[in-house]
């Protein structure tokens, strides 16, 4: 299965990304990438998406990473809401418990 995930390139503390479409299982760091679909610079927030390839691979059935997703939400290549990528927290304490 295949998947539009974020690679990580550039130097030490100069991180830059490529968004690319990967098997699932195999590491991005393999470089057996199918395509290069855009880049991210998260110094400047700068995002590029070639936005008709994106669209022609989620129309081949390939999933995107949450991130990816709430990226191509961003620049409104797909028309969805966005993902919550941060971990889940522990379910909050009751007031009672808390007080005893």
């Amino acid at each position: 299965m295949l998947m539009m995930r974020l690679k990580r390139v550039g130097r030490k503390n100069d991180p830059s990304y490529r968004i690319i479409v990967v098997d699932k299982r195999e590491s991005v760091k393999s470089n057996n990438f199918v395509a290069q679909l855009g880049t991210y610079n998260p110094k400047s927030g700068e995002i590029l998406v070639d936005a008709e390839a994106a669209k022609h691979w989620l129309s081949k059935g390939v999933q995107a990473s949450g991130t990816v997703h709430n990226m191509l939400v961003t620049k409104k290549v797909i028309d969805a809401k966005k993902i919550n990528v941060l971990p889940k927290k522990t379910a909050p304490k009751k007031e009672e418990a808390v007080a005893a």
